[in-house]
Protein backbone atom coordinates (compact mmCIF):
# COMPACT_ATOMS: atom_id res chain seq x y z
CA UNK A 1 0.00 0.00 0.00
CA UNK A 2 1.34 3.35 -0.90
CA UNK A 3 2.25 6.03 1.87
CA UNK A 4 -0.21 8.19 0.08
CA UNK A 5 -3.26 5.60 0.47
CA UNK A 6 -1.86 4.51 4.18
CA UNK A 7 -2.00 8.92 5.02
CA UNK A 8 -5.63 9.17 3.49
CA UNK A 9 -6.51 6.45 5.82
CA UNK A 10 -5.04 7.21 9.21
CA UNK A 11 -6.50 11.24 8.20
CA UNK A 12 -10.04 10.09 7.42
CA UNK A 13 -9.98 7.80 10.38
CA UNK A 14 -8.82 10.52 12.32
CA UNK A 15 -11.19 12.97 11.60
CA UNK A 16 -14.24 10.87 11.39
CA UNK A 17 -13.44 10.29 14.94
CA UNK A 18 -13.23 13.32 16.22
CA UNK A 19 -15.63 15.03 13.74
CA UNK A 20 -18.40 12.24 15.44
CA UNK A 21 -17.34 13.27 18.78
CA UNK A 22 -17.77 16.47 18.93
CA UNK A 23 -21.09 16.21 16.69
CA UNK A 24 -22.23 13.90 19.21
CA UNK A 25 -21.19 16.08 22.21
CA UNK A 26 -23.30 18.84 20.50
CA UNK A 27 -25.91 16.98 20.06
CA UNK A 28 -26.14 15.72 23.36
CA UNK A 29 -25.82 19.19 24.82
CA UNK A 30 -28.38 20.70 22.59
CA UNK A 31 -31.20 17.62 23.07
CA UNK A 32 -30.57 16.46 26.46
CA UNK A 33 -28.65 18.98 28.90
CA UNK A 34 -30.86 21.67 27.24
CA UNK A 35 -33.88 20.27 27.12
CA UNK A 36 -33.01 19.29 31.20
CA UNK A 37 -32.73 22.82 31.75
CA UNK A 38 -35.83 23.79 30.15
CA UNK A 39 -38.05 20.61 31.55
CA UNK A 40 -40.29 22.62 33.97
CA UNK A 41 -40.99 24.86 31.20
CA UNK A 42 -42.49 22.43 28.63
CA UNK A 43 -43.61 18.91 29.02
CA UNK A 44 -43.67 17.99 25.61
CA UNK A 45 -39.93 18.21 24.91
CA UNK A 46 -38.57 15.92 27.33
CA UNK A 47 -38.37 13.18 25.64
CA UNK A 48 -35.74 13.00 23.19
CA UNK A 49 -36.89 12.51 18.95
CA UNK A 50 -34.81 10.15 18.09
CA UNK A 51 -35.75 10.74 14.58
CA UNK A 52 -34.91 14.10 15.15
CA UNK A 53 -30.89 12.82 15.70
CA UNK A 54 -30.55 10.85 13.13
CA UNK A 55 -31.47 13.75 10.89
CA UNK A 56 -28.80 16.24 12.38
CA UNK A 57 -25.90 13.61 12.54
CA UNK A 58 -27.13 12.93 8.97
CA UNK A 59 -27.08 16.61 7.90
CA UNK A 60 -23.75 17.32 10.01
CA UNK A 61 -21.37 13.86 9.86
CA UNK A 62 -21.61 13.16 6.03
CA UNK A 63 -20.77 16.56 5.03
CA UNK A 64 -18.13 16.86 7.54
CA UNK A 65 -17.01 13.48 6.36
CA UNK A 66 -16.98 14.00 2.61
CA UNK A 67 -15.22 17.39 3.41
CA UNK A 68 -12.29 16.12 5.50
CA UNK A 69 -12.13 12.95 3.26
CA UNK A 70 -11.53 14.90 -0.12
CA UNK A 71 -9.82 17.59 1.70
CA UNK A 72 -7.07 15.05 3.45
CA UNK A 73 -7.07 13.69 -0.24
CA UNK A 74 -5.69 17.46 -1.49
CA UNK A 75 -3.69 17.82 1.13
CA UNK A 76 -1.91 14.81 1.01
CA UNK A 77 -1.26 14.60 -2.87
CA UNK A 78 -0.11 18.27 -2.72
CA UNK A 79 2.42 17.35 0.46
CA UNK A 80 3.77 14.27 -1.46
CA UNK A 81 3.85 15.43 -5.22
CA UNK A 82 7.69 16.45 -4.09
CA UNK A 83 8.13 12.66 -2.99
CA UNK A 84 6.89 11.38 -6.62
CA UNK A 85 8.49 14.12 -8.47
CA UNK A 86 11.54 12.91 -7.07
CA UNK A 87 11.16 9.22 -7.00
CA UNK A 88 10.37 9.75 -10.52
CA UNK A 89 14.10 11.29 -11.31
CA UNK A 90 15.67 8.92 -9.59
CA UNK A 91 14.37 6.05 -11.26
CA UNK A 92 16.02 7.78 -14.54
CA UNK A 93 19.22 7.45 -12.93
CA UNK A 94 21.99 5.40 -14.59
CA UNK A 95 25.43 5.40 -15.21
CA UNK A 96 25.44 7.50 -17.97
CA UNK A 97 23.72 10.31 -16.53
CA UNK A 98 25.56 10.10 -12.54
CA UNK A 99 26.86 13.53 -13.73
CA UNK A 100 23.63 15.58 -13.65
CA UNK A 101 22.32 16.22 -10.01
CA UNK A 102 18.77 16.36 -9.07
CA UNK A 103 17.36 19.52 -8.95
CA UNK A 104 16.94 21.03 -4.93
CA UNK A 105 13.75 23.09 -3.80
CA UNK A 106 16.06 24.83 -1.50
CA UNK A 107 14.25 25.38 1.38
CA UNK A 108 15.78 23.15 3.31
CA UNK A 109 13.32 20.66 4.10
CA UNK A 110 13.38 16.95 5.03
CA UNK A 111 12.79 16.38 0.79
CA UNK A 112 15.65 19.23 -0.23
CA UNK A 113 17.91 17.42 2.19
CA UNK A 114 17.12 13.82 1.11
CA UNK A 115 17.86 15.53 -2.41
CA UNK A 116 21.31 16.38 -1.21
CA UNK A 117 22.33 13.22 0.12
CA UNK A 118 21.13 11.67 -3.52
CA UNK A 119 23.41 13.85 -5.35
CA UNK A 120 26.50 13.24 -2.95
CA UNK A 121 25.61 9.30 -3.40
CA UNK A 122 25.36 9.47 -7.24
CA UNK A 123 29.10 11.61 -7.33
CA UNK A 124 30.52 9.13 -5.34
CA UNK A 125 29.21 6.38 -7.59
CA UNK A 126 30.11 8.07 -10.89
CA UNK A 127 33.65 8.79 -9.30
CA UNK A 128 33.94 4.86 -8.54
CA UNK A 129 32.37 4.23 -12.12
CA UNK A 130 35.28 6.46 -13.51
CA UNK A 131 37.88 4.90 -11.26
CA UNK A 132 37.26 1.38 -12.64
CA UNK A 133 37.33 2.57 -16.33
CA UNK A 134 40.42 4.31 -16.21
CA UNK A 135 41.60 1.68 -14.46
CA UNK A 136 40.58 -0.96 -16.88
CA UNK A 137 41.24 1.33 -19.67
CA UNK A 138 44.95 1.80 -18.35
CA UNK A 139 45.47 -2.02 -17.18
CA UNK A 140 44.30 -2.90 -21.08
CA UNK A 141 46.81 -0.46 -22.53
CA UNK A 142 49.63 -1.73 -20.45
CA UNK A 143 48.98 -5.34 -21.01
CA UNK A 144 48.92 -4.86 -25.01
CA UNK A 145 52.89 -4.85 -25.53
CA UNK A 146 53.91 -7.32 -23.58
CA UNK A 147 51.51 -9.74 -24.99
CA UNK A 148 52.73 -8.47 -28.53
CA UNK A 149 56.34 -9.29 -27.14
CA UNK A 150 55.28 -12.43 -26.08
CA UNK A 151 53.57 -13.76 -29.05
CA UNK A 152 56.60 -12.21 -31.08
CA UNK A 153 59.07 -14.74 -29.41
CA UNK A 154 56.60 -17.75 -29.27
CA UNK A 155 56.60 -17.64 -32.95
CA UNK A 156 60.21 -17.01 -33.41
CA UNK A 157 60.42 -19.87 -31.21
CA UNK A 158 58.19 -21.91 -33.65
CA UNK A 159 60.07 -21.29 -36.45
CA UNK A 160 63.09 -22.76 -35.52
CA UNK A 161 64.13 -25.74 -37.00
CA UNK A 162 65.47 -27.43 -34.43
CA UNK A 163 62.03 -27.57 -32.21
CA UNK A 164 60.42 -30.72 -32.12
CA UNK A 165 56.92 -31.72 -32.62
CA UNK A 166 55.87 -31.59 -28.87
CA UNK A 167 57.44 -28.33 -29.11
CA UNK A 168 55.93 -26.66 -31.82
CA UNK A 169 52.51 -27.82 -30.82
CA UNK A 170 53.05 -26.09 -27.25
CA UNK A 171 54.27 -23.21 -28.93
CA UNK A 172 51.05 -23.08 -30.82
CA UNK A 173 49.10 -23.94 -27.82
CA UNK A 174 50.11 -20.52 -26.35
CA UNK A 175 50.09 -18.77 -29.51
CA UNK A 176 46.68 -19.63 -29.22
CA UNK A 177 45.99 -18.38 -25.86
CA UNK A 178 47.51 -15.04 -26.57
CA UNK A 179 45.92 -14.22 -29.24
CA UNK A 180 42.25 -15.29 -26.38
CA UNK A 181 44.15 -12.62 -24.24
CA UNK A 182 44.63 -10.44 -27.16
CA UNK A 183 41.14 -10.54 -28.29
CA UNK A 184 39.58 -9.93 -24.44
CA UNK A 185 42.70 -6.47 -24.38
CA UNK A 186 41.05 -5.29 -27.41
CA UNK A 187 37.63 -5.85 -26.35
CA UNK A 188 37.82 -4.03 -22.98
CA UNK A 189 39.78 -1.45 -24.59
CA UNK A 190 36.69 -0.62 -27.30
CA UNK A 191 34.05 -0.63 -24.42
CA UNK A 192 36.19 1.09 -22.13
CA UNK A 193 36.94 4.16 -24.73
CA UNK A 194 33.11 3.69 -25.72
CA UNK A 195 32.03 4.22 -22.27
CA UNK A 196 34.57 7.20 -21.78
CA UNK A 197 33.14 9.04 -24.99
CA UNK A 198 36.28 8.33 -26.64
CA UNK A 199 35.34 6.71 -29.94
CA UNK A 200 33.96 8.72 -32.90
CA UNK A 201 31.93 7.16 -35.26
CA UNK A 202 31.67 8.50 -38.81
CA UNK A 203 28.22 9.46 -40.52
CA UNK A 204 28.39 8.32 -43.74
CA UNK A 205 25.83 6.40 -46.33
CA UNK A 206 26.44 2.51 -46.09
CA UNK A 207 25.39 -0.51 -48.24
CA UNK A 208 23.99 -2.34 -45.01
CA UNK A 209 23.43 -5.47 -47.92
CA UNK A 210 26.89 -5.41 -49.05
CA UNK A 211 28.32 -6.06 -45.86
CA UNK A 212 25.29 -8.62 -45.01
CA UNK A 213 27.05 -10.44 -48.00
CA UNK A 214 30.37 -10.30 -46.73
CA UNK A 215 29.27 -11.45 -43.03
CA UNK A 216 27.64 -14.52 -44.72
CA UNK A 217 30.78 -15.67 -46.95
CA UNK A 218 33.02 -15.20 -43.51
CA UNK A 219 30.24 -17.22 -41.59
CA UNK A 220 30.23 -20.25 -44.01
CA UNK A 221 33.87 -20.59 -43.58
CA UNK A 222 34.01 -20.24 -40.19
CA UNK A 223 30.84 -23.17 -40.18
CA UNK A 224 32.42 -25.29 -42.33
CA UNK A 225 34.42 -27.50 -39.61
CA UNK A 226 31.49 -27.99 -37.61
CA UNK A 227 28.88 -28.74 -40.63
CA UNK A 228 26.21 -26.23 -40.24
CA UNK A 229 24.64 -24.59 -42.44
CA UNK A 230 24.66 -21.14 -43.45
CA UNK A 231 21.75 -19.40 -45.29
CA UNK A 232 20.97 -16.35 -46.69
CA UNK A 233 16.87 -15.93 -46.26
CA UNK A 234 16.61 -12.61 -48.01
CA UNK A 235 18.97 -9.41 -48.59
CA UNK A 236 17.34 -6.30 -49.61
CA UNK A 237 19.41 -3.45 -50.74
CA UNK A 238 19.54 -1.23 -47.47
CA UNK A 239 21.21 1.89 -47.11
CA UNK A 240 21.64 2.93 -43.26
CA UNK A 241 24.26 6.05 -42.16
CA UNK A 242 26.90 4.76 -39.83
CA UNK A 243 29.95 3.93 -39.82
CA UNK A 244 30.85 0.91 -42.40
CA UNK A 245 33.69 -0.44 -40.21
CA UNK A 246 31.66 -0.36 -36.56
CA UNK A 247 28.97 -2.28 -38.47
CA UNK A 248 30.84 -4.93 -40.43
CA UNK A 249 32.43 -5.68 -36.66
CA UNK A 250 28.50 -5.62 -35.31
CA UNK A 251 27.52 -8.13 -38.16
CA UNK A 252 31.03 -10.31 -37.39
CA UNK A 253 30.13 -10.43 -33.95
CA UNK A 254 26.85 -12.02 -34.63
CA UNK A 255 27.85 -14.58 -37.31
CA UNK A 256 30.28 -15.61 -35.26
CA UNK A 257 28.38 -16.44 -32.26
CA UNK A 258 25.06 -18.10 -34.39
CA UNK A 259 28.13 -20.23 -35.29
CA UNK A 260 30.20 -20.81 -32.25
CA UNK A 261 27.25 -21.14 -29.75
CA UNK A 262 25.31 -23.90 -32.22
CA UNK A 263 25.27 -27.59 -32.20
CA UNK A 264 26.54 -29.53 -34.81
CA UNK A 265 24.97 -30.23 -38.14
CA UNK A 266 22.82 -27.08 -37.22
CA UNK A 267 21.94 -23.94 -39.41
CA UNK A 268 22.18 -20.30 -39.14
CA UNK A 269 19.43 -18.37 -41.14
CA UNK A 270 20.61 -14.38 -42.03
CA UNK A 271 17.80 -11.89 -43.62
CA UNK A 272 17.69 -8.02 -44.15
CA UNK A 273 14.63 -6.33 -44.61
CA UNK A 274 12.90 -2.96 -45.50
CA UNK A 275 10.30 -2.73 -42.44
CA UNK A 276 8.89 1.01 -42.59
CA UNK A 277 11.73 3.05 -42.51
CA UNK A 278 14.30 0.80 -40.39
CA UNK A 279 16.41 -1.66 -41.89
CA UNK A 280 15.87 -4.88 -39.72
CA UNK A 281 18.86 -7.85 -39.75
CA UNK A 282 17.17 -11.10 -38.29
CA UNK A 283 20.24 -13.70 -37.40
CA UNK A 284 18.38 -17.31 -36.33
CA UNK A 285 20.58 -20.67 -35.17
CA UNK A 286 19.96 -23.90 -33.96
CA UNK A 287 21.91 -23.36 -30.68
CA UNK A 288 20.53 -24.75 -27.27
CA UNK A 289 17.88 -22.63 -25.85
CA UNK A 290 18.99 -20.18 -23.03
CA UNK A 291 16.57 -19.96 -19.66
CA UNK A 292 13.64 -16.45 -19.42
CA UNK A 293 15.91 -16.09 -15.97
CA UNK A 294 19.42 -15.17 -18.05
CA UNK A 295 17.84 -14.13 -21.59
CA UNK A 296 17.94 -10.23 -19.53
CA UNK A 297 21.99 -10.34 -19.16
CA UNK A 298 22.85 -12.06 -22.72
CA UNK A 299 24.49 -8.25 -23.14
CA UNK A 300 26.68 -8.04 -19.90
CA UNK A 301 30.21 -8.11 -20.01
CA UNK A 302 31.81 -11.37 -19.51
CA UNK A 303 28.74 -13.42 -19.64
CA UNK A 304 28.51 -16.68 -21.29
CA UNK A 305 24.82 -18.16 -20.55
CA UNK A 306 24.80 -21.87 -19.49
CA UNK A 307 28.41 -22.60 -18.21
CA UNK A 308 28.24 -26.20 -18.47
CA UNK A 309 28.74 -25.46 -22.22
CA UNK A 310 30.15 -22.04 -22.37
CA UNK A 311 33.49 -23.78 -20.85
CA UNK A 312 33.73 -25.54 -23.96
CA UNK A 313 33.45 -22.48 -26.53
CA UNK A 314 36.07 -19.95 -27.19
CA UNK A 315 35.61 -16.75 -26.42
CA UNK A 316 35.36 -14.12 -23.62
CA UNK A 317 31.62 -13.27 -23.36
CA UNK A 318 32.12 -9.80 -24.84
CA UNK A 319 31.02 -9.81 -28.37
CA UNK A 320 27.19 -9.07 -27.34
CA UNK A 321 28.18 -6.11 -25.43
CA UNK A 322 30.09 -4.40 -28.53
CA UNK A 323 27.29 -5.56 -30.57
CA UNK A 324 24.89 -3.55 -28.50
CA UNK A 325 27.07 -0.88 -28.12
CA UNK A 326 27.47 -0.45 -31.86
CA UNK A 327 23.46 -0.65 -32.32
CA UNK A 328 23.05 1.70 -29.83
CA UNK A 329 26.04 3.86 -30.70
CA UNK A 330 23.81 4.27 -34.26
CA UNK A 331 20.44 4.88 -32.76
CA UNK A 332 18.97 1.21 -33.05
CA UNK A 333 17.77 -1.32 -31.25
CA UNK A 334 18.93 -5.01 -30.29
CA UNK A 335 16.74 -7.74 -29.32
CA UNK A 336 17.82 -11.61 -27.96
CA UNK A 337 14.73 -13.85 -28.19
CA UNK A 338 15.19 -17.37 -27.11
CA UNK A 339 12.21 -19.89 -27.00
CA UNK A 340 11.52 -23.70 -26.43
CA UNK A 341 10.93 -25.13 -30.32
CA UNK A 342 12.30 -22.19 -31.78
CA UNK A 343 15.27 -20.92 -33.35
CA UNK A 344 17.45 -18.46 -31.12
CA UNK A 345 17.06 -15.05 -33.15
CA UNK A 346 19.04 -11.89 -32.56
CA UNK A 347 17.38 -8.96 -34.38
CA UNK A 348 18.72 -5.64 -35.17
CA UNK A 349 16.88 -3.07 -35.98
CA UNK A 350 18.25 0.81 -37.85
CA UNK A 351 17.12 3.63 -39.05
CA UNK A 352 17.47 4.20 -42.72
Amino acid sequence: MKIRTRLNLWYSAILCGVALTVIAAAVYHELVIEKRHHHHNDQDEAALDSSDLIEILTWTVTPAVVLGISGGWWLTRRALAPVTQLTETVEKIHEHNLREPLARSGNGDELDRLTDVFNSMTARLDGSFQRIREFTLHASHELKTPLTVLRGELEMALNEENSSPPQKERLISQIDEIERLTKIVDGLTLLMKADAGQIKLNHEPVRLDDLVRESYADAKILAQPHNIQISLIVCEEVVVSGDRHRLRQLLLNLTDNAVKYNQPNGMVNVSLRRIDEFAELKIENTGTRLAPELQSRVFERFFRGDSSHSNKIEGCGLGLSIAQWIVTAHAGSIQFISKPEELTTVVVRLAM
